[in-house]
């Protein structure tokens, strides 16, 4: 179902592309748009068992794809250090492709929010971050991708070291 990736000397273990998503920060997030045309947008997030959690806007274009095609993927980019001498750059990269889904209740949005309060706002105290996940339900939505599959590639020069 998936392409086998072609340079499989590059590819980066199960553990270590699961270490990456965790660290990351950011990536970018692609749908099938309006009109068929991808579209892709940069995004927060957390990853735990074999998901990636979002949060986001109640609605607009990402909601609207999400709800007219389930399929969708996401890439995170680690390492990205251009070396002009070589005329190359040293890289670590994920992608991840899966089914995407609206967390609907209020349980499941508690509890991803508190999973992204815990990756980037570890020091806020709990009474704080309680006050602002609350204010925030109605106007956040969740989303959940399913990994179905995953890879991870560094360049070459990695793989020689």
């Amino acid at each position: 179902m998936f392409r086998d990736m072609r340079r499989k000397r590059q590819a980066l273990s199960k553990e270590i592309c699961e270490e990456i998503l965790r660290e990351c920060t950011s990536g970018v997030l692609a749908l099938q748009g309006d009109n068929d045309y991808p579209y892709a947008v940069a995004l927060s997030h957390c990853y735990l068992d074999g998901k990636l959690y979002f949060h986001c806007a109640v609605e607009g274009h990402k909601i609207d794809a999400v709800k007219n095609n389930d399929k969708c993927s996401f890439c995170v980019i680690y390492k990205d250090d251009v070396v002009p001498e070589k005329f190359t750059t040293f890289y670590k990269s994920v992608i991840c492709f899966g089914r995407i889904k609206l967390l609907e209740s209020t349980e499941d949005k508690v509890r991803v929010l508190n999973l992204l309060s815990d990756k980037y706002s570890p020091d806020i105290a709990m009474p704080l971050r309680e006050k602002e996940i609350n204010s925030s339900l109605n106007r956040v939505a969740i989303l959940e991708l399913n990994i179905e599959h995953m890879t991870g590639k560094q360049c070459i020069e990695f793989v020689k070291n």
